[in-house]
């Protein structure tokens, strides 16, 4: 199965996904992850997204896809993956598409995790206070002023993401405000219906 999990930042696509993909044998692919992991082995992908990840803004498009292209193809995703934090955009979309169809796979299913933002202030705060609490180092972008520019950001390029699946019949939203179980109970059940 191939699967798509939209949401805004903090709204618990990570979460899930992990939970997902150990529930149905494949990979979660988070975009954060693999550009995170490339800036920490200083890759020039890495070098490039550093700073604009500091700063809380979108990496482009073109960085992104490679990243993403690169790592669908490879022999773990054979049977599916979850794509968590990608596509953010509708060019990203479209080119998905791209290589889905150039390598004759598609997207079964996009799940949008739906979420008030003014609770997800919260979760990312308590995430970073909690990282920080446990000795580690939280997220570069888990402040107040990256997640309000995330939150924009999102809203004006990711949002639309919704009506783009929902155009081609993939869509299914839950409530992400649910807890944690009742999302993970809700998510399976919108993929198996």
């Amino acid at each position: 199965m191939r699967i798509v999990l939209l949401g805004p930042p903090g709204s618990g696509k990570g979460t899930q996904a992990t939970r997902l993909a150990q529930r149905l044998g494949i990979p979660e692919l988070s975009t954060g992850d693999m550009l995170r992991a490339a800036v920490s082995a200083e890759t020039p992908i890495g070098r490039k997204a550093k700073a604009m990840m500091e700063r809380g803004e979108l990496v482009p498009d073109e960085l992104v896809v490679a990243v993403v292209a690169e790592r669908i193809l490879r022999p773990d995703a054979k049977n599916g993956f979850i794509l968590d934090g990608f596509p953010r955009t509708i060019a990203q979309a479209a080119a998905l598409d791209d290589i889905l169809l150039t390598n004759g796979l598609n997207l079964d299913c996009v799940v949008e995790l739906k979420v008030d933002e003014e609770v997800l202030l919260g979760r990312i705060l308590n995430r970073a206070k909690e990282a920080t609490t446990n000795g580690q180092t939280a997220r570069v972008d888990d402040t107040e002023g990256a997640l309000r520019i995330r939150l924009d950001e999102y809203r004006r390029q990711t949002a639309p993401l919704a009506d783009y699946y929902r155009a081609k019949g993939i869509l299914k939203s839950i409530d992400g405000l649910q807890p944690v179980n009742k999302v993970a109970t809700s998510l399976f059940e919108a993929l198996v219906a």
